[in-house]
């Protein structure tokens, strides 16, 4: 109980220090420091209330327990993360990503394609990963070509359609004006409209991020070799290796927010001339 109570007045401490540090200067210390105790005091509240309820470890393991399983299984969480992420993710995320923008640049030179593949897109969109999954299995096989197929469906539609919603935000002032000075449809298209596009293709960049772990994981659920983070997920729970299900999740949250963090950073980059990047105050 002593760790429960210690684990409360740790939370509130963090809770109190972070209301003071929210009303200070805006700066890049600051928001890194944040979430970090906000991070900090959960997995402090989490470790008491197992520890001090006993909660039994099949249903919530305690975040030290967590820890433990993956200081002791780095090889298996590697392994694990190569044949997902490293294969089944990156390759579906970039040619879903590359198809689906591609195809945007052809709906917006095609009013045909826009009127057909459209809605198309839109119902393709809403397609479950789970009756999905198994038909590119039974089609490229158990191995990665199947997770990074379904990885390429889950990623291309929010590209196309973001890309094309984008392509449409410049004024028509700024396109009369390219067609009075002469330009071409190539020279209007990078720019003008490409670069008034990009914050709709970061969107879609950072949704399609997480989105491309997740399908890839479930898709893992219908069909792999013995490796993989799905696999492991699905094979740990029948076990009642709850910890180890823990670890994977662990791993897989971390992959997913350094991708959405990296592609963030290089869209403040190049876009910075757009309001969402400047300062709130």
């Amino acid at each position: 109980m002593m760790i429960l109570v210690a684990a409360i007045a740790f939370w509130l401490t963090a809770w109190f220090i972070n209301t003071k540090l929210a009303k200070g200067p805006d700066t890049p210390l600051i928001n890194l420091l944040i979430p970090f105790l906000f991070g900090a005091a959960l997995i402090a509240l989490w470790e008491g209330i197992c520890r001090g309820f006993d909660v039994p470890t099949v249903l919530l393991p305690p975040p030290s327990m967590i820890w433990e399983r993956i200081t002791n299984s780095v090889p298996i969480l590697w392994a694990d993360f190569k044949q997902t992420y490293l294969k089944a993710v990156i390759a579906g995320y970039v040619m879903g990503c590359g198809a689906g923008f591609l195809a945007a640049i052809a709906v917006d030179r095609s009013d045909f394609l826009r009127r057909g593949l459209m809605p198309v897109g839109n119902i393709m969109s809403a397609l479950p990963i789970v009756g999905v999954a198994p038909i590119m299995v039974m089609w490229f096989g158990f191995d990665w070509q199947s997770k990074a197929a379904v990885v390429v469906i889950m990623t291309f539609f929010p590209m196309l359609v973001n890309t094309v919603a984008g392509l449409t935000a410049a004024s028509h002032m700024e396109r009369d004006m390219m067609r009075t000075y002469g330009a071409s449809y190539t020279q209007t298209l990078f720019k003008l409209r490409l670069p008034a596009a990009m914050p709709f293709i970061f969107n879609a960049l950072k949704i399609n991020s997480t989105l491309a772990l997740i399908g890839a994981i479930v898709a893992e659920f219908f069909g792999t070799p013995i490796v993989g983070m799905g696999f492991r997920i699905s094979t740990e729970v029948g076990r009642m290796n709850v910890d180890m299900v823990w670890a994977e999740i662990f791993v897989a949250a971390l992959a997913g927010s350094l991708s959405y963090g990296l592609i963030a950073l290089l869209e403040r980059k190049i876009t910075f001339w757009h309001p969402s990047m400047r300062p709130s105050r």
